[in-house]
């Protein structure tokens, strides 16, 4: 299973690189907090690590590090407008629930 992006989310990753002005692609990860345990992690990559695993969907370069692949494997990566709120959506196949605020999911 791999990790995919939809054509919105990857629209706007490739607006966030060019006004970087420089990154390879989206860093996808999970990190330890919340009152559920595993919080997402999103952030640009310049320099690739040892263990990293690299998904190219929608022409953007999706690096995921070993650990966090067992939680993210077969994830959909959305970004959604409503209203004046805009943001990424995380559909994860894996995620057996989360807290009552939405920052955190557990597997």
């Amino acid at each position: 299973m791999a990790i995919t992006l939809s054509p919105r989310a990857a629209h706007r990753v490739k607006q966030f690189l060019e006004q970087r002005g420089r990154g390879i692609g989206l860093r996808l990860g999970v990190k330890t907090t919340g009152c559920s345990g595993l919080a997402y992690v999103l952030e640009f990559v310049d320099q690739l690590k040892e263990d990293d695993q690299i998904f190219e969907t929608e022409g953007i370069q999706v690096i995921i590090n070993e650990k966090s692949l067992v939680y993210l494997q077969g994830m959909a990566l959305d970004f959604v407008k409503e209203g004046l709120n805009e943001g990424f959506t995380f559909d994860n196949p894996n995620t057996k629930g989360s807290c009552g605020c939405g920052e955190s999911f557990h597997v």
